[in-house]
């Protein structure tokens, strides 16, 4: 938490609006949710009210978050998944999965197979393993998206990722992960 806090109030140093990072350290929740919603914030603003009220576990941060998950910003992704991971929405594996299996923002999609994996919900196993199928060609370059998906199957243990685990031994930077997530289907 202290690193997602440090690395929002070094991006908002320096700037005009430097002040209401202090203010939304020190905000309570319905103060920050009123960030959520406020015109003209800069994006580090609202990257820290959706932060805050998430692990808080205050819902009105679902939203935010998820658009925050889904960002070209590897740091944003990864403190919104944190955040999600705590704010328990029921919502949150359904958004992870739509995220992870989108075709058009695999780029993107390392924070919500990494979320879908902690999250151990329903949707968790199917959607890694339809992403890791998509990502199995030899020269696919999202092949760490990959892996983190091969990793979550390892570590969710359902035996429906057998098939998809066993083509996955067949690729150079897969196969070692893939051997051991195998092992642990049993």
């Amino acid at each position: 938490m202290n690193d997602v806090l440090e690395r929002l109030r070094t991006e908002a140093a320096g700037s005009p609006e430097y002040p209401e990072c202090e203010r939304l350290l020190a905000a309570g929740p319905d103060a920050l949710a009123d960030a959520l919603t406020s015109a003209g914030l800069p994006l580090w603003a609202r990257e820290l009210a959706a932060y805050r009220l998430g692990l808080a576990g205050d819902r009105r941060a679902f939203e935010p978050l998820v658009l925050l998950l889904n960002h070209r910003d590897p740091p944003r992704c990864a403190a919104a998944a944190e955040a999600l991971a705590v704010l328990d929405d029921p919502r949150t594996a359904r958004a992870a999965a739509a995220l992870a299996t989108n075709g058009l923002r695999t780029a993107y999609a390392l924070q919500p197979v990494r979320l879908l994996t902690a999250l151990r919900a329903p949707e968790s196993a199917p959607a890694l393993i339809a992403t890791l199928s998509r990502l199995l060609s030899p020269h696919d370059p999202y092949w760490r998206v990959a892996l983190a998906c091969v990793e979550g199957l390892g570590a969710l243990a359902d035996p429906r990722a057998r098939e998809v685990l066993t083509r996955a031994q067949s690729h150079p930077r897969l196969a070692v992960a893939a051997t051991a997530a195998l092992h642990a289907l049993g």
